[in-house]
């Protein structure tokens, strides 16, 4: 990333979160849903959401301006990308994600991140997820409608196809659970996270009929009793939201679940080695913080470390979503 030169360039990070905000106001009022069959005129799409004129042409202007509208004299319409992942019906709806948790639940939290930064005790977002189903229940719809691209694109890189049994270690919404095993049909998956957290995962299991080939273990990852003899043991967001002293801790309990020959996935927001980027990544390793205060920013080269360390091989890194995830996979021998 090169240096910036311009105050503009600093104010546009500055106001950054007026345009969030602009966008799940939107999003609340479900304006792309509204727009889905075609442009409408400003006192339609009133009547639609219930907000007054006047008020409602002040939202509709800011998301114009974003580029997420577009506006011929009194017609509104949905821009390419709204339309494509902004409308429910739409196959690769994105918008439950940006609703559910970058608005309720990583947005609020960011006022703590002076706090953290500080080493100061703050409500982190696990625990706040773990104590509270209606966080539960908002953390796990918008970590499913956010895992299922990443699941599927980790599905097509890493060949699961003779594999039986796969542990998804902090699984949440069983996304990854899910379109592995749609993916490939022999495989079996055990769900590992927290008591509220599974019984989220459930549901989203019932309705994908997977209940007969996906399993639940409630509890926390560092102290519930990992099943053993696995095929895969598949840790997925994890590593970057914990102390890092329990890093190694994980990947030890992994080699240990792991059958002779298993294959251990790490997948999670991760930096170049030279830590300058990518800047997605960078700033999801900063929300780590609101996690655990002891979180550290992953990199490939450290993640390889470790592995290699507790004595796995065949260790290599992938890129999975360009700019903000990366793959790390390693064997038990």
């Amino acid at each position: 990333m090169e240096p910036i030169t311009d105050v503009r360039e600093i104010s546009n990070i500055a106001y950054g979160f007026m345009a969030s905000k602009a966008l799940f106001a939107a999003l609340d009022l479900d304006i792309f849903g509204h727009l889905s069959n075609g442009p409408k005129p400003l006192e339609a799409l009133s009547g639609d959401t219930g907000i007054a004129s006047q008020r409602l042409e002040t939202l509709l202007t800011a998301c114009v301006s974003l580029g997420l509208l577009t506006r011929e004299d009194d017609q509104f319409k949905n821009g390419p990308a709204s339309q494509r992942y902004l409308v429910r019906s739409s196959p690769t709806y994105f918008a439950d994600y940006y609703r559910f948790q970058i608005d309720r639940l990583i947005y609020p939290m960011m006022e703590q991140i002076d706090a953290a930064l500080r080493g100061e005790k703050i409500t982190d977002l696990y625990q706040a997820v773990a104590d509270v189903p209606e966080n539960a229940r908002d953390f796990s719809i918008a970590q499913h409608s956010g895992s299922l691209g990443p699941a599927y694109m980790l599905s097509k890189q890493v060949d699961l196809s003779a594999c039986r049994s796969l542990l998804d270690v902090a699984g949440g919404s069983g996304a990854f659970s899910i379109t592995l095993c749609q993916r490939n049909p022999a495989l079996r998956a055990t769900i590992l996270d927290f008591p509220n957290v599974i019984e989220i995962a459930k549901t989203f299991v019932g309705e994908a009929d997977m209940m007969a080939r996906i399993g639940f273990l409630p509890g926390n990852a560092l102290e519930a009793d990992w099943p053993e003899k696995q095929d895969v043991v598949l840790i997925s967001y994890l590593l970057s939201a914990v102390n890092g002293t329990h890093i190694p801790v994980l990947v030890e309990r992994a080699m240990e679940s792991l059958a002779p020959g298993g294959l251990l996935p790490l997948h999670d927001f991760m930096l170049d080695d030279g830590r300058q980027g990518p800047r997605s990544a960078a700033l999801w390793l900063l929300t780590s913080l609101l996690n655990d205060r002891e979180a550290i920013s992953l990199t490939p080269k450290y993640l390889e470390g470790i592995a290699k360390d507790v004595g796995f091989n065949e260790v290599s890194t992938q890129i999975l979503i360009p700019e903000i995830t990366r793959l790390v996979t390693a064997r038990k021998p």
